[in-house]
């Protein structure tokens, strides 16, 4: 059984992403690996780890409800996210890494977020971006 890799962060970008990486995940007949990734610090108090953790209860429910094997990480190791996604790639050995990009403005268009440029040049593997409706 293959596995699909795909980054979630709480917003439109990530909902994007997963709910592609469902579909992904459902064609090829693959595990799902949802990674959560969080460079930790003091930014990262116990209020939104909680915050955190609720949020992929409600993934975790989208996953039973979509009917594919799966599997949450929620990582807080002061990595970058790209670094999480990229070695649970690697070690999973995924066929496919699923993100979600924002919309950026004519300027921001210019310059690719960091992490997904990071992604999508260092993956073993084919990555597909994906935009928020």
């Amino acid at each position: 059984m293959g596995t699909v890799v795909v980054g979630y962060v709480p917003k439109p970008e990530g909902e994007a992403a997963l709910e592609t990486a469902i579909a992904e995940a459902k064609l090829r007949g693959s595990k799902l690996v949802v990674v959560n990734s969080h460079r930790g610090g003091q930014e990262f108090d116990h209020d939104k780890a909680g915050a955190a953790e609720k949020e992929l209860v409600s993934v975790r429910a989208k996953l039973d409800a979509a009917g594919v094997q799966y599997d949450v990480r929620q990582l807080v190791r002061g990595f970058e996210p790209a670094e999480d996604l990229i070695s649970l790639a690697e070690a999973n050995s995924a066929e496919l890494i699923v993100i979600g990009l924002r919309r950026r403005s004519p300027v921001g268009k210019l310059i690719l977020g960091s992490n997904a440029q990071r992604i999508l040049l260092d993956a073993h593997c084919p990555v597909l971006a994906v935009k928020a409706d």
